[in-house]
C-alpha cells in the first residue's frame, strides 16, 4: 500500500514538466489537503486582489542580486531510517527512493548520514570498532558490521538514481576505548578524547592518529559498497555531552588541531578528495567554527549549523559569510515534530535568506513509533519526513512537503536571489520568502503565509517583471516563473 495521493502524483508530474514558458504555482498547507498540489498560477501585472490581504515583494534578478549557489537539500538517513525502510517490499522500497530523489517527488540531492550509532539507533549503541572495548590503535578489527553495511548499501541505492546526489558523513562519537573514560555511552566524566589536549591520556597525541584513520577507513568501506562520502563533520554537535546516547565533548581549538594534524593530512595521504566541514551545531556560538576556519582552512571550506539554539538566529549565518565571504554554510540537522506544520518550512526558509548552501532536516525516516531509537536517550520523538506503516506502505509527513516546496523547484546549482518584504510579526505570523535563478533560467519564488487567511501577493523584480497572484492561508507556496525575456 502506498499512501499517496492521485492528486500528488498529478501535481508531481505537472511540476516536472512545467518548468519554464509560463507562470504555474503549486502548494501544501497545514489542513493537508494541499501536497505539492498545482493551484491558480500568479497573473502578470498588479491582478486583481478584490477584498483580500495584500503583500508585497521584491526580488533582485540583477548580477547584484545574486548569493549563494544550491548544493541541495534532504534528510538525515540514520539506523532508524534504513530499520524502517527495509521493511518495505521491494517494489515499495524503490517508489520511496523514487519519490525521494528524483524528479518524480522531492527531487533530494543532499543527504547526512550517521557514522555508526545516533540516538535514532536500535539498542546496543555501536562504532566500527569496538573491540569489546578494548585499544585497537591498528583498527584492525575495524568493520561496518550489519548496520553498517545496511546503510552504506541504501545509500548506494539512492545515489544509484541521483548520481549527483552529495553525503554528508557525521559522527557522534569516536569507539569508546578512543576516549579518556573509555565509554562510548553512559557517563559525561572525561567524555573527551583520548588526544592528548586535555594533558592527560596516552602519551602527548594519545589516538588522535587511530582517530584520523577511523575515517579513512570508514570513507573507503561506503566507497566499497558503491556510496561515495562527499564530506565529514568529525564530530555531531560537540559542545553537547550527554550521558543516555554517544556524545563527545570537542573544544573549538581542539577541533582544529585534529583536522590539521590528523583529519586533513589522513583523507589527502589516502587519497581520498572527502571534504571536512566544520562544527555541525548551534547558531548561538559562531566563534566555534570561525576558530576551526583559522586554524584548519587548509582543509576546512565549510560550516555546518544546526537549529536548536533558543531562539534560533539565522542571521547568524549572514554576519558569518560577511566575515568569510569564500566559506559554504550549510544548516544540516534540525528536527520535524509531527504538530507544527511550519517547522521544516521556517528552518529552510531562515537558512537559504541567509546564505545556506543546502538544508538537512532530522530525519528522512522512521516508523510509526518515531524509531527504532535507543532506550536510554536522546530523541523519542523526533519523526521522520516519511513514516513506514507497522504493516508495511509509507506516508509522507507534512514536513515532507514543506521542505519538497523548496527542493523540487530549487534545483542544484539555482541561485538564491537578494529580496526584500518578508516580515513576521510577534505573534508569529506573516510573509516570508526566498527566490531563486534556476540554470534554465526561470525563477523559482517560495512563499511561506504564515496567516490564517488567503494573502494576495504580488512579487516585483529587478528586470521590470510584477506577478501577482493568492497564496493559501498556512501555506508553503511556490510560483514558477517563465525567464524575462
Amino acid at each position: 500500500m502506498l499512501v499517496l495521493t492521485l492528486l500528488g502524483l498529478a501535481a508531481f508530474t505537472q511540476a516536472a514538466e512545467k518548468r519554464a514558458g509560463s507562470a504555474s504555482a503549486y502548494s501544501s498547507n497545514s489542513a493537508g489537503n494541499y501536497k505539492l498540489s498545482s493551484i491558480s498560477a500568479p497573473v502578470q501585472g498588479a491582478g486583481s486582489p478584490g477584498s483580500s490581504s495584500t503583500w508585497k515583494l521584491t526580488v533582485d534578478d540583477s548580477s547584484n542580486g545574486h548569493k549563494q549557489t544550491i548544493v541541495g537539500f534532504g534528510a538525515a538517513v540514520t539506523d532508524a531510517t534504513v530499520t524502517s525502510f527495509n521493511t518495505l517490499s521491494s517494489s515499495d522500497l524503490q517508489s520511496l527512493l523514487n519519490d525521494l530523489v528524483t524528479s518524480s517527488g522531492a527531487d533530494f540531492s543532499l543527504f547526512r548520514h550517521t557514522i555508526a550509532s545516533s540516538d535514532l539507533s536500535g539498542d546496543p549503541a555501536y562504532t566500527y570498532d569496538d573491540n569489546g572495548g578494548s585499544p585497537d590503535t591498528s583498527l584492525a578489527s575495524f568493520g561496518l558490521g550489519d548496520r553498517g553495511t545496511a546503510m552504506a548499501k541504501l545509500l548506494a541505492s539512492m545515489k544509484s538514481l541521483k548520481s549527483s546526489m552529495k553525503i554528508l558523513g557525521s559522527s557522534w562519537s569516536a569507539p569508546g576505548w578512543m576516549k579518556l573514560n573509555g565509554k562510548l555511552d553512559g557517563s559525561t566524566d572525561n567524555n573527551n578524547l583520548n588526544d592528548g589536549y586535555l594533558g592527560s591520556g596516552v602519551g602527548t597525541s594519545g589516538y588522535a592518529s587511530a582517530f584520523a584513520q577511523y575515517f579513512v577507513k570508514y570513507i573507503q568501506a561506503y566507497k566499497d559498497q558503491g556510496a561515495s562520502i562527499d564530506a565529514i563533520t568529525i564530530q555531531n554537535e560537540p559542545l553537547n555531552s550527554q550521558s543516555g546516547y554517544p556524545t563527545m565533548y570537542v573544544y573549538a581549538d581542539e577541533s582544529a588541531q585534529l583536522i590539521q594534524k590528523y583529519v586533513g593530512p589522513a583523507l589527502s595521504n589516502a587519497g581520498l578528495s572527502t571534504g571536512i566541514w566544520a562544527y555541525d551545531h548551534n547558531t548561538d556560538n559562531s566563534d566555534y567554527p570561525q576558530t576551526v576556519i583559522n586554524d584548519a582552512g587548509q582543509y576546512v571550506d565549510s560550516v555546518a549549523w544546526h537549529c536548536y539554539a533558543n531562539p534560533v538566529n539565522w542571521t547568524v549565518l549572514t554576519s558569518f559569510h560577511n566575515e568569510n565571504p569564500s566559506v559554504n554554510q550549510y544548516m544540516t540537522e534540525c528536527w520535524t515534530p509531527k504538530g507544527s506544520w511550519n517547522q521544516a518550512a521556517d528552518f529552510t526558509m531562515g537558512p537559504l535568506q541567509n546564505w545556506a548552501q543546502g538544508v538537512i532536516a532530522w530525519t528522512l525516516g522512521t516508523n510509526s513509533n518515531d524509531g527504532p531509537h535507543l532506550s536510554s536517550g536522546g530523541c523519542s520523538d523526533c519523526a521522520g519526513l516519511v513514516t513506514i506503516g507497522d504493516n508495511g506502505g509509507y506516508t509522507f509527513e507534512t514536513s515532507y512537503y514543506m521542505i519538497a516546496q523548496f527542493s523540487k523547484f530549487i534545483p542544484t546549482g539555482a541561485i538564491i536571489l537578494d529580496g526584500s518584504g518578508s516580515y513576521s510579526y510577534s505573534d508569529g505570523t506573516g510573509i516570508q520568502s526566498v527566490a531563486s535563478l534556476n540554470p534554465d533560467g526561470s525563477l523559482s519564488v517560495v512563499i511561506e503565509n504564515l496567516f490564517s487567511n488567503d494573502v494576495y501577493v504580488t512579487v516585483s523584480t529587478n528586470s521590470g517583471q510584477e506577478w501577482s497572484g493568492n497564496v493559501p492561508s498556512e501555506s508553503v507556496t511556490t510560483w514558477v516563473l517563465p525567464a524575462s525575456s
